[in-house]
């Protein structure tokens, strides 16, 4: 069985990508060192997962074929409920595209909302129905 270890966003700006990420969305920063390397990388962890920043001006090796900053669309799963988040992003500015709205996830039914982040990622946030 396969599972989601981690995933890459090029960024074009670390320090909005990163106030989004974890003043917004309520992640945790993690800065680390891979073996091998020398420069220290950041990472933003969610539950048992993370998403590793490479910066579109110095992507590290090896990377996606033809990394370009928001061409990414994520969906996830959160327990806040879906009228929390809408009073988060109001507060923050965020601008909802598109929900509350009924989708289909790996597990079933969810409602959604649709937003961007600051390189214009598509974000989709959910609760399991």
């Amino acid at each position: 069985m396969l599972s989601i270890d981690h995933l890459v966003l090029t960024v074009s700006d670390m320090q909005k990508t990163v106030a989004f990420y974890t003043n917004i969305l309520g992640m945790a920063l993690e800065e680390f060192i891979p073996p091998g390397a020398t420069k220290p990388r950041l990472a933003l962890i969610f539950g048992a997962q993370k998403i590793n920043l490479h910066a579109v001006s110095q992507p590290y090796k090896p990377h996606a074929k033809k990394p370009v900053c928001g061409s990414a669309d994520i969906c996830f799963i959160s327990d806040k409920s879906i009228d929390s988040w809408i009073e988060t992003f109001k507060k923050h500015s965020v601008i909802i595209e598109e929900g509350p709205v009924q989708r289909t996830g790996a597990c079933g039914p969810i409602t959604s909302l649709y937003l961007r982040d600051p390189d214009g990622n598509l974000i989709e946030i959910a609760n399991q129905n």
